[in-house]
């Protein structure tokens, strides 16, 4: 069982958490994600961390295909917002369900569903996690069973998620909230990555949040059209 450096805490997802059952979607800043138009045997789970520091570990995990570690580890600097996110997730569920992986598996489809282009490789140095780059991170848990869980399971499972991710990321966790991402979006790395540079109706906007509004439809926008 894989552990984080200088730590004695361990990562079984098999233990369930003593935390008292959450009153909502939402448990200490992990929440369970609903998505529309996707079957109910699926569950997503997001949450942001700020300020980690063990992001060289998390990214080894990762390269070596941990299974205890199958999570999308996105660097949090490139989402512009929640519907940004939720885009690609969306996306990386329904390829799951059809069948239509180009990864190996709906964690990293989520990274590489981020991208405008196929390549794969780029999608996870521009939205992966990066042991030298990425300081706040996103990550989101998708799990999935043959039929729909009973709520009291649902609410276990989610403890026990929150558990393995509060053991193994050194950062802060807090809500996965549009307010909480534009405080790290690093605008940038999100007009590169987007080719948002020198687009004139953005040259032309003064108003800054218009700007970024347009910034994200524009985004989404180049993540559905991709390889079209």
């Amino acid at each position: 069982m894989s552990k984080r450096p200088a730590s004695s805490e361990t990562s079984d997802l098999s233990t369930t958490s003593k935390r008292p059952k959450p009153p909502s979607n939402i448990t200490m800043s992990l929440e369970r994600i609903p998505l529309e138009h996707i079957p109910p045997n699926y569950r997503v789970y997001g949450a942001l961390f700020r300020d980690v520091s063990n992001a060289s570990f998390l990214q080894t995990q990762l390269i070596s295909r941990n299974p205890e570690f199958e999570y999308a580890f996105i660097d949090a600097s490139t989402i512009v917002s929640r519907v940004h996110l939720l885009a690609a997730v969306w996306n990386a569920v329904y390829s799951s369900v059809e069948g239509n992986l180009r990864t190996p598996n709906v964690h990293s489809e989520v990274v590489a569903s981020l991208n405008i282009n196929n390549n794969i490789a780029d999608g996870y140095r521009r939205w992966g996690i990066t042991s030298d780059k990425t300081k706040d991170l996103v990550v989101v848990k998708i799990l999935s069973s043959p039929e729909p869980l009973p709520q009291a399971e649902q609410e276990n499972e989610a403890e026990e998620v929150l558990s393995h991710l509060t053991s193994q990321i050194e950062g802060r966790l807090v809500r996965l909230t549009d307010q909480e991402i534009a405080e790290v979006t690093d605008w940038q790395k999100v007009r590169k990555y987007y080719k948002l540079n020198g687009v004139p109706v953005l040259d032309q906007t003064k108003d800054e949040a218009v700007k970024r509004k347009k910034m994200e439809s524009m985004a989404i926008m180049g993540m559905a059209l991709r390889g079209l």
